[in-house]
């Protein structure tokens, strides 16, 4: 199957994502892009969640990249073959999914307190799309307004398009892949509680590495003879 590039993601953030207002340049209509592509067709795709992961980490002392993610996550993806940089994407993320590996007894409420995240006061981390430029035929650079903490800046991803169909018998509808990372300062979203003093390691970074996978389930495959394909289990 051929390779290209779509647009995509989440954010981190999952992942919120809105529309992308303005085209990118003709650079995202080159003919690799146009050629992979066109195996998945336009339309709205959802996120399949059973095929998707939304993981952050943190340096804890310069000793070790410590990593959680969210679990309960979702997007929307509008996608345009013709010109993948004016695809839309949006995406949401619940804060109070946050999973840790053998946290101790009340860290997780600790992060999720209002020394950190503040879930409570902020039910909801989103990513809206506002521009999507082509760094290469199955690569791109999607920013758009990150909200976090009730605060909203821009964010940038580097995604990559792993590949997409128009459906089989074995599995009845379009699908297409990302994968997406980013980083971020979490002080810039008001959350500094812990962060090293200068020329030290003594606590959480400010840095937070996000990495998001993610698969999307589009329009119906039709079979040659223009019936559809009967729904199978995933």
């Amino acid at each position: 199957m051929k390779n290209t590039y779509a647009a995509a993601l989440l954010c981190i953030g999952l992942l919120s994502l809105a529309a992308c207002d303005k085209p990118a340049e003709d650079s995202a209509a080159t003919p690799e892009a146009a050629a992979v592509v066109s195996d998945a067709p336009a339309g709205a795709y959802t996120l399949d969640k059973a095929h998707a992961s939304l993981i952050f980490r943190v340096s804890h002392l310069g000793y070790s990249n410590y990593t959680a993610r969210f679990t309960r996550f979702d997007a929307t993806l509008t996608f345009n073959p013709e010109s993948p940089a004016s695809s839309v994407f949006n995406g949401t993320v619940d804060p109070t999914s946050l999973t840790l590996d053998n946290p101790p007894a009340g860290f997780v409420n600790d992060l999720l307190g209002s020394m950190w995240l503040d879930a409570a006061k902020y039910p909801e981390i989103s990513f809206k799309t506002t521009s999507l430029t082509m760094t290469g035929a199955n690569t791109a650079e999607l920013t758009g307004d990150f909200t976090l903490h009730g605060v909203t800046k821009p964010l940038t991803l580097s995604v990559t398009f792993n590949g997409g169909y128009a459906g089989n018998v074995y599995d009845p509808q379009a699908r297409i892949g990302f994968s997406a990372h980013g980083t971020l300062k979490r002080s810039d979203f008001g959350i500094a509680y812990g962060i090293p003093a200068p020329g030290t390691n003594m606590g959480v970074s400010d840095e937070v590495d996000i990495t998001l996978e993610s698969e999307f389930n589009g329009p119906a495959w039709v079979n040659p003879d223009g019936t559809k394909a009967p729904e199978l289990a995933h």
